[in-house]
């Protein structure tokens, strides 16, 4: 099996992932991912693409992540697995797409008006 890339992005992350044949190391901007992400739950969020098609231990994949905090980049790397897994084998899209791991979350924060505090957050009213 060739070299497989593939992008995903959330927030303001982006993750670029290169999954290649191998026993299920994952490393992410060259450290372990249990080393880069120590809480559990964000390790189960990039493991969770692997798991819904039983592939956890085939695959080796490098991951390039930048921009926004921990759980940006999370559900950054696990869109781009998702979309690696696709290209792998069509197959894996249905089981995929059916947990909502193929969409790109359109979320992101809004941007600071003038004549405001923050986005929508008005100054203090003040009667007298």
């Amino acid at each position: 099996m060739e070299v497989i890339s593939s992008i995903g992005r959330r927030k303001t992350s982006v993750a670029r992932i290169y999954v290649t044949a191998g026993k299920g190391a994952i490393t992410v901007n060259n450290r372990g991912v249990d080393e880069y992400f120590p809480a559990g739950i964000l390790q189960t969020i990039v493991r969770q693409p692997l798991n819904i098609v039983e592939q956890d231990g085939n695959f080796d994949i490098k991951v390039n992540v930048d921009g926004g905090g921990p759980a940006g980049q999370a559900e950054a790397i696990r869109l781009a697995i998702s979309r690696a897994l696709v290209e792998i084998d069509p197959e894996h899209r249905s089981p995929l797409k059916k947990e909502g791991f193929l969409t790109r979350d359109p979320r992101m924060v809004e941007r600071k008006k003038y004549g405001r505090r923050k986005a929508r957050r008005r100054f203090q009213f003040s009667k007298r």
